[in-house]
């Protein structure tokens, strides 16, 4: 993984973050404005606070990825650079650090996606929801994409052999593969995250007008 796609990846997360609390709070400071006692815009018992309550603790889950990521950020050159060198050890030796940080970036990527599936099932409003909706297709998306990468370690940490030319030749494609399956995959969680953050612009130039 390149530093620019973990620092785009969590750059977008924070955006998107801070856009939706600030419609959230200009839609709670203007709900009840000319409507009749009783009736809520946002919902006849909107969770819309406890819903952004999730969210926040579900961005604390994907910060927790980033100082994974971040502390090891070189493994993927790294990674190239040994297998160019036909140096099993340090293949293998890499290949296990990957599997087990993805493990653990996999675990709190888990709790994320669980807490924007629960603040979903709240009653919030429309543009609220299909925000949620979108951000979690965008991580799970960007969790599918590091299993790929976990897989792609996985073959070099267990089936490399460099003294076996045709062994060698068939982990290296595998490899290759599967880390362009990470980059298109990645590619895909990118645009959820895009449309998450048009939607969230267009609610809160709405709660402005």
């Amino acid at each position: 993984m390149s530093v620019g796609d973990i620092k785009n990846w969590i750059s977008v997360k924070r955006i998107l973050h801070c856009l939706v609390l600030a419609t959230i709070i200009t839609a709670v400071s203007c709900k009840r404005s000319g409507t009749p006692s009783g009736i809520d815009i946002l919902g006849p018992t909107d969770d819309t606070a406890e819903a952004a309550n999730l969210v926040a603790s579900a961005n604390e889950d994907l910060q927790k990825i980033k100082v994974l990521y971040k502390s090891n950020e070189n493994k993927r050159e790294e990674l190239k650079k040994a297998l160019e060198a036909n140096d099993v050890d340090k293949v293998r030796k890499i290949s296990d650090d990957v599997v087990y940080l993805i493990n653990d970036g996999s675990d709190n990527g888990k709790s994320a996606a669980d807490k924007i599936e629960k603040a979903q099932e709240m009653q919030i409003n429309d543009d609220y929801r299909e925000y949620l909706r979108l951000k979690e297709e965008s991580l799970k998306k960007e969790m599918d994409a590091f299993e790929e990468y976990r897989q792609a370690a996985l073959v070099l940490r267990n089936t490399y052999d460099p003294k076996n030319t045709a062994v060698r030749d068939k982990v290296k494609d595998e490899f290759k593969n599967r880390s362009e399956n990470y980059r298109s995959i990645m590619e895909s969680a990118r645009d959820y995250s895009k449309q998450a953050n048009e939607l969230a612009k267009e609610a809160l130039k709405k709660q402005q007008e």
